[in-house]
């Protein structure tokens, strides 16, 4: 299969568009090619693309910027002579002076496939200030290692932030050119929109269900490091906004939870005695930690490894990332009632509103929560309807 760089590299009919235009390319470490070219490089190597500008999103084009809230500088790169300007800098919408700097700008990024997951928020900014200034938004399209599934709460309108980029659940199941092409429908915008889509994705092909067999996995963000973290991400992302560890300082990040002081293997058992359906398609492991950085750093941690790596235990339909993850904080209230959960603390430029619902577009998981007489089966039945609606919703703008 090809990703949407390849083709484009490899294709001269699909780069005739460009003739005569300045070009900028926003990208980020994970953007490569199967040889592991980065694709700023693969491009300014083209003698029929004219590249005048670079963008980075969250963490960097360089993807140096280990944690939330630490912002990437602009600057001049040496080599090809160009501005790199940053999108998590002193700005997250690209300012006047940098839209001005190409008339075509590539967008190749790494997705997670996650509704928290900045790079899709950073796309809507593109977008938006596209259509203000006149200029074009090409996608060069990649997979959804996610794959197709969906699952979790819809965005609820008012809840938009830089983690939150419009109303669609926390698992989305789309690739970002898909999602771009819903953005515009959305959102009612008009400007020039192409996606370079891929040859051969199948996101309904086991082992890797949204993974090509077989391509190399460069992290797209610091803490994003395989597959499994991938998978388990629309879950394990909502500890962001709590006081346990989401394994940040460990080396396997956003795939384990825990804390000192609490009981791993009493809290596996509550959950599956709570909700077994929810548990599907994984296997939970109790395990300890030591964090290095980040939260309870140089103390043991009590915690639950998720594993979805063994496909004879990972089952990609049943396996319920958000679920999964709101039933282990229904079980930790459930064994220490007053544990205070939720970190009350400055998230991603919001200061007025606890990050646990900005993660979740509102403040439903939180409330259904700490509501311990309120049964599994009502924030079941709110995700469910809130998925069906996605589900119809992105089918028009599928593109395989």
């Amino acid at each position: 299969m090809q990703y949407g760089i390849e083709r484009f590299l490899q294709d001269p009919s699909l780069r005739a568009p460009l003739d005569g235009r300045r070009v900028a390319l926003l990208a980020h470490p994970a953007s490569v090619t199967r040889d592991l070219t980065h694709s700023l490089d693969a491009l300014a190597a083209l003698p029929d693309v004219r590249l005048s500008a670079a963008f980075g999103p969250q963490h960097g084009l360089r993807g140096d910027k280990q944690d939330n809230m630490v912002e990437s500088p602009d600057f001049h790169d040496p080599r090809l002579g160009i501005p790199v300007f940053s999108l998590y800098g002193t700005v997250r919408r690209p300012t006047d002076p940098m839209m001005e700097s190409f008339d075509v700008l590539l967008v190749d990024l790494q997705d997670l496939g996650c509704r928290i997951y900045t790079f899709i928020t950073t796309l809507r900014y593109v977008l938006e200030a596209a259509e203000r200034h006149g200029k074009a938004v090409w996608v060069l399209d990649r997979p959804n290692p996610a794959g197709r599934p969906v699952e979790g709460l819809t965005l609820r309108e008012g809840w938009e932030s830089f983690v939150g980029a419009g109303a669609m659940p926390m698992r989305h199941g789309m690739t970002m050119g898909e999602l771009g092409h819903w953005f515009i429908a959305t959102l009612g915008l008009q400007l020039e929109y192409r996606v370079i889509t891929m040859a051969g994705w199948q996101p309904e092909a086991g082992p890797g269900f949204g993974w090509p067999e077989g391509r190399t996995w460069v992290n797209p963000s610091p803490n994003a490091p395989n597959l499994s973290m991938a998978r388990a991400y629309a879950g394990t992302v909502m500890l962001e906004g709590t006081t346990l560890s989401e394994g940040r300082g460990t080396t396997r990040p956003l795939e384990l939870f825990g804390a000192p002081g609490i009981d791993a293997r009493r809290l596996i058992s509550d959950m599956r005695a709570l909700a077994p359906q929810w548990l599907q398609g994984c296997v939970l492991r109790e395990c300890f930690f030591e964090p290095t950085f980040h939260k309870h750093v140089g103390q043991l941690c009590a915690g639950v490894q998720i594993h979805v790596e063994d496909p004879v235990h990972y089952d990609h339909a049943a396996f319920k990332p958000w679920r999964l993850q709101a039933l282990a904080f229904r079980a930790l209230r459930l064994q220490s009632p007053d544990y205070p959960l939720w970190r009350d603390f400055a998230y991603e430029y919001e200061h007025d509103r606890l990050a646990i619902d900005l993660i979740n577009g509102g403040p439903m998981l939180r409330e259904w929560v700490d509501d311990v007489t309120a049964a599994p089966q009502v924030l079941d039945a709110a995700a469910a309807a809130d998925e069906a609606a996605w589900i119809r919703a992105r089918k028009p703008h599928l593109l395989y």
